[in-house]
């Protein structure tokens, strides 16, 4: 029997300077393997259709970045339906929930689709070696990411128990039934594969793009660095995140990285980040939506609708809303805020509010980059770095703004004030949950129109979610989380 494999066929198009920037699909189609990449255009179909994984509504497109935010405390619930995440609000999903198996299938759709890509392009003559590690490397950046992701949702934190149970550690193509069984990994395993794909991304990847969307779009080598540096952050691996940060972070101020005719740094303007290209200098890797309905995600999964148009999100006045930040018109990013008819807080971030939803998801911004490196510069001692990365930050928004000397004289206060500035600057954008999973910390109790959500201890068996039904009952290796 022929074997078939699904590709979306997804053009990244590059236009000159003159021309916009497209992201252009065409319905997907099955076609037999020996011919999916034996020509240089669908090998870049296939490359693309990685990018296309990561975008399913269900992950990167949309709805993870929800999932991590109910989780999490900075926001109550107002619809009590199970389709819009009541449970996950809740804290009460089961193994059967729709959601806990959606991520897990998407998750694992991209690392195989990655993996099929990597075996398929070791000793390729199809297209010139070069490109063929470049493709390689790309793939290696999306397993990374999507381990990462998974390994978060599905396994306890690193600094809990990192030789407890992982996940699967597929690194093979599966391209026909019967090759389900696989043992969890331990979580230290996991970690050490998924830094071993990005170490070998970085090396392989190009410097840049020919076009502002593809350096958005597309991984590259200050992609796969910028994304270690939360890795590292997340083991608690200080001088890791500052070796890595460096290679992209100048020694001064104004903080930036250049290479080639590529240049990441802060937008001077913050709410520059949320509209416009999407594509400036503060955009390391977002996920992009094109001018086509059958790319950009349904109402239930966009971020617009969850934080504004519906919503089903607000921010609760005992979370980071109520913050001075926030709550000054001097700072820019309290015009993202607004009130409601409902007299509730909610985030304008995401600003396009009818069908088709197209606002570019940010996965990874300069700005996280140089707070990640802020923390791990205070958990070194170097606090002054750490300080000047804080202000950075801070100053971008609110050029004005002096911290008061109790917030940032010693490593303690210091690093409360960090992590405070990250809870303003990445709010709603799916960090809060790894931020408190990472320290170890309970994940708080919340209020929402819907009732009142507990607290979940970080022994709490829903501290984590699920293995899923789908996965224990095809898996005959496989045993659920305890």
């Amino acid at each position: 029997m022929k074997k078939y494999i699904l590709i979306s066929w997804f053009f990244l198009i590059a236009m000159t300077a003159c021309n916009d920037d497209l992201l252009d699909t065409v319905p997907q189609t099955s076609i037999p393997e020996e011919i999916a990449y034996n020509t240089p255009g669908k090998i870049l179909a296939q490359v693309n259709n990685l990018y296309k994984q990561l975008q399913n509504p269900s992950f990167y497109g949309g709805r993870f970045i929800i999932f991590n935010e109910q989780r999490a405390d900075e926001f109550g619930q107002n619809d009590g339906n199970a389709a819009t995440g009541s449970a996950v609000w809740n804290q009460n999903v089961a193994s059967t929930n729709d959601f806990v198996n959606n991520v897990w299938s998407v998750g694992y759709t991209a690392i195989n689709a990655s993996n099929i890509l990597i075996s398929k392009m070791n000793g390729t003559t199809v297209v010139s070696d070069a490109l063929a590690k470049n493709y390689i490397a790309e793939a290696k950046f999306v397993r990374a990411l999507s381990y990462f992701s998974l390994i978060q949702t599905y396994s306890k934190p690193y600094n809990l128990d990192k030789n407890g149970l992982g996940l699967p550690l597929r690194i093979s193509p599966i391209t026909s039934s019967g090759n389900n069984d696989l043992a969890r990994s331990t979580i230290e395993e996991i970690y050490v594969q998924i830094l071993k794909d990005l170490d070998e991304a970085e090396l392989d990847l190009p410097i840049e793009y020919s076009s502002p969307l593809l350096n958005t779009s597309r991984a590259k080598k200050c992609t796969a660095i910028a994304l270690k540096t939360r890795v590292y952050l997340v083991q608690a691996n200080y001088q890791k995140v500052i070796t890595e940060s460096q290679k992209i972070v100048s020694s001064t101020a104004p903080f930036q990285y250049k290479e080639g005719t590529l240049t990441h740094k802060l937008e001077s303007n913050f709410g520059t980040i949320f509209g416009g290209s999407y594509t400036g200098s503060e955009a390391i890797f977002s996920i992009p939506f094109a001018n086509s309905t059958t790319e950009t995600p349904s109402s239930q999964y966009a971020l617009a609708f969850n934080y504004l148009a519906q919503p089903i999100l607000f921010l609760t006045t005992a979370g980071i809303s109520s913050d001075p930040a926030l709550n000054s018109s001097s700072d820019a990013r309290s015009s993202l805020i607004s009130t409601n008819s409902a007299k509730q807080k909610v985030l304008r971030k995401f600003s396009i509010t009818t069908a088709p939803f197209r606002d570019y998801v940010p996965v990874i911004r300069y700005a996280e980059v140089l707070l990640n490196y802020a923390e791990a510069a205070a958990n070194a001692n170097d606090l002054a770095t750490a300080t000047s990365l804080l202000k950075a930050v801070r100053n971008r928004s609110d050029a004005t703004y002096v911290f008061p000397v109790a917030d940032i004289s010693t490593k303690d206060v210091l690093i409360n004030t960090i992590l405070n500035e990250r809870r303003i600057e990445l709010l709603g954008e799916g960090f809060k949950l790894m931020d408190l999973q990472r320290k170890l910390q309970t994940l708080p109790a919340k209020k929402g129109s819907i009732g009142t959500a507990p607290l979940v201890l970080v022994s709490s068996s829903n501290y984590i979610w699920p293995i899923p039904s789908g996965e224990i009952s095809t898996n005959k290796l496989m045993v659920p989380n305890p």
